[in-house]
């Protein structure tokens, strides 16, 4: 009995030194691959702060090519990467009803001009109509003038009666009045001639200027191109701050005046247009120097407009480039920028961790110096860089901190690196 007692005691010693044991127990420490993580050193020193941006290269001079009238696309002579000159014709276009309105104003001026030499001619004939008329009453009244002034004489000789005297002198003076009422009628008449005619020489010139506008709409389907470079596109291309695929054109199709038929580049001038992250954009300025990779070489440049419109969470910054373009450089072109923000002289920095935001609070794993294991530990960050980032608070240089994307450890303060 006294055996069997001992016995449960111990056990219950036991039992008691092992839960006390597991209490107190610390938890298992996950262990991580260390040749799947990515460190680095916090250092001291000068520290350069960019942004990081994907775009294009652009053509810095690019004309638009737009139909002038309604039409439908009969022809492609040209497409998007070929060489074209001035009179180089894109494509043509048809439209039977500008053609008719075109015939239609070629025969309202030849019948307006018509119109006019047939007014010419009457206003002619009209005019040496009343010329001759006056010229018939000047007649008569220098025929009346002279009788009358005879008569005066022989009245004071006495050989004709006072009465005869006065009815010449009276029919004179009728003839006169009546003489210059001509002369003035002459005078209206050659005024109103004048008039009648500047206003058939403005129908003329409104119906020469309605054909030479049909016609010169009709000559215009025939597009060309307006310039020397290189076809950028054809058609409208994709709507302003769309997504979507570019719109093109083919053959068949109608458009309308004012559509955009095509882009005409100038390759030999190009910028750069990179996407910028708004958070990172808010510090870039113009006259900010940039290099561009084009991924056939590295090209410097400058910021020279930034859009002040975000869209999708990107602003555009234009970058304007210095010096000559590597081979291959063509408008469209894929490459990647970066704008240099300033150098910091005298900074604690690291390399920039996945996932930290700049001026805030992250906890990343610095690893202990044997290298075996790694401690969480809350670090202040300030101002950030494309790699880099820099330390206010948490670490201090030479220390070694992991990079790598941690979450999957989340649950844990401390890990083992095998």
């Amino acid at each position: 009995m006294l055996r069997r007692s001992a016995i449960g005691m111990a056990m219950l010693a036991f039992l008691g030194v092992a839960g006390y044991g597991l209490a107190h127990l610390r938890p298992a420490v996950p262990t991580v691959d260390g040749g799947t993580i990515y460190s680095d050193t916090v250092k001291r020193g000068p520290m350069l702060r960019e942004v990081h941006g994907l775009g294009t290269l652009i053509a810095e001079n690019v004309l638009l090519v737009s139909a002038v009238a309604d039409g439908r696309l009969v022809k492609i002579n040209s497409y998007p990467g070929a060489v074209v000159h001035p009179d180089t014709v894109l494509m043509e276009l048809d439209n039977p009803e500008l053609r008719q309105q075109t015939l239609d104003a070629e025969f309202a001026l030849k019948a307006a001009e018509a119109a006019y030499a047939d007014l010419a001619v009457q206003l002619k004939t009209q005019f040496f109509d009343k010329q001759s008329i006056a010229a018939k009453m000047s007649s008569d009244y220098n025929e009346a003038a002279l009788r009358a002034d005879l008569d005066s004489k022989l009245e004071k000789l006495g050989l004709i009666a006072r009465l005869n005297a006065e009815i010449s002198r009276n029919k004179a003076n009728e003839l006169k009045t009546r003489n210059d009422l001509e002369e003035q009628r002459l005078r209206i008449i050659n005024e109103s001639t004048e008039a009648q005619r500047a206003a058939q020489e403005v129908k003329i010139q409104q119906a020469r200027a309605l054909y030479g506008l049909k016609e010169g709409q009709l000559a215009q389907l025939v597009v060309r191109a307006g310039a020397t470079g290189v076809m950028a596109q054809l058609g409208p291309g994709a709507p302003a701050g769309s997504s979507g695929s570019a719109v093109t054109l083919e053959v068949g199709q109608k458009v309308t005046a004012g559509t955009i038929l095509a882009k005409i580049a100038q390759p030999q001038k190009l910028k750069a247009q990179l996407k910028i992250n708004e958070i990172d954009a808010k510090d870039i300025i113009e006259g900010q120097p940039a290099s561009i990779d084009t991924r056939n070489g590295i090209i410097q440049g400058k910021v020279s407009r930034i859009d002040p419109v975000s869209v999708n969470g990107t602003v555009v910054v234009d970058v304007k480039l210095v010096g000559e373009l590597p081979n291959g450089a063509r408008p469209d072109l894929s490459v990647d920028g970066k704008i240099e923000l300033e150098r910091l002289n005298d900074v604690v920095y690291t390399g920039r961790p996945t996932n930290s935001p700049p001026m805030g609070t992250i906890s990343v794993f610095k690893i202990a110096d044997d290298g075996q294991y790694a401690s969480r530990v809350a670090v202040k960050l300030g101002r950030a860089s494309v790699n880099t980032v820099e330390v206010l608070s948490g670490l201090q240089p030479g220390d070694r901190i992991i990079l790598s994307d941690m979450t999957a450890q989340d649950g844990h303060d401390l890990i083992r690196l095998k």
